[in-house]
């Protein structure tokens, strides 16, 4: 229980050197998890191990902070945290986003360059053992790159409240030039600028794969006031582990251009026709979940094999049908 104890004085010192403003009493006991009596002996803990604890008057209640961070030794991360840190760049990197992927990379070593080479050196052997015994699992599905300089361009916009010029190109439609209110960015199967009309304030979403020519423009644009993007995503709406399978799709010809720009499997091979057409091929497993996917692009996609995805295919088909019968 001690230990405990010891260990919830740090965390909450880290949390006031963690904040610009410093924390309040109900802010340390939600961060803590505990009632406000126990984090009022929590910050009294920490205002006898770290003098340079400051008070700061917020009417009409009061915050304390830690100003200029806690030392090296004080912030020393553990190999579960160093071990999460460096499972998510390469998440990121097995999902098609290496821009991501090599900001958490950078991150990782400017956390271990800032180390005590006695931590680091003890550390790293249980890193390098956690690192060997987790893995991530590839997902069966397609995942559309993130262009770095598309990236870079909005969240510049993003920083510098601007608005947003961009060529916006929707398969069957005929290309627009759009310029919109910036709101943020949604990362998932496909990556989405989340914008706001600026004539109406109307929020819509834009494929990043889609755009192109983007560049911030002059003049203000600020989202709108009460746009809280969590709020917006969580408006929206598996991983299946079985036997390997060679896959080949065929994507036709009025599909084939979006297909090669999307990111099947990091097995995968794209294959020309002659008609305009292409054959996607990697080796998966997962073959409902594909089959699932494989809906999404209608008449276009052809299953050329397996034959266990054909049956997962026909499978999902015959349960829709029932369904759509029983409605």
């Amino acid at each position: 229980m001690r230990h405990d104890k010891a260990a919830m004085v740090i965390d909450l010192a880290r949390g006031m050197a963690a904040s610009a403003e410093g924390l309040t009493l109900n802010e340390m006991a939600a961060q803590l998890n505990v009632g406000r009596r126990t984090a009022e002996r929590m910050r009294d803990a920490v205002l006898m191990l770290f003098p340079q604890v400051e008070e700061v008057s917020d009417p009409p209640t009061k915050r304390w902070r830690i100003r200029g961070g806690l030392s090296a030794f004080e912030q020393a991360p553990t190999a579960t945290e160093m071990l999460e840190l460096t499972k998510a760049a390469a998440a990121l990197r097995a999902a098609g986003e290496p821009a991501r992927a090599a900001a958490l990379e950078s991150l990782e070593r400017k956390v271990k360059a800032a180390m005590r080479s006695t931590t680091l050196n003890r550390m790293a052997p249980d890193l390098e053992a956690l690192v060997r015994a987790e893995t991530i699992a590839v997902q069966a599905g397609p995942r559309p790159s993130a262009d770095e300089t598309v990236l870079a361009e909005i969240r510049g916009a993003v920083l510098a409240e601007r608005p947003l010029n961009f060529i916006y190109a929707r398969p069957g439609a005929e290309a627009r030039t759009r310029t919109m209110t910036p709101c943020g960015l949604m990362f998932g199967r496909a990556n989405y600028l989340v914008a706001a009309d600026r004539e109406s304030g109307r929020i819509q979403t834009f494929r990043l794969d889609r755009m192109s020519a983007v560049e911030a423009g002059e003049g203000t644009a600020r989202p709108p006031q009460d746009f809280d993007l969590g709020a917006f995503a969580s408006q929206s709406f598996g991983i299946y582990q079985d036997e390997i399978e060679e896959v080949a799709v065929r994507i036709a010809p009025e599909g084939a251009s979006e297909a090669r720009g999307w990111r099947w499997h990091p097995t995968q091979t794209i294959e020309d026709q002659v008609d305009g057409a292409v054959v996607v091929r990697f080796r998966a497993s997962g073959m409902r979940e594909l089959a699932w996917h494989l809906f999404t692009w209608g008449e276009q996609a052809t299953i050329l094999g397996p034959e266990r995805l054909k049956a997962a295919m026909a499978e999902a088909l015959d349960a829709a049908g029932r369904a759509l019968e029983g409605a």
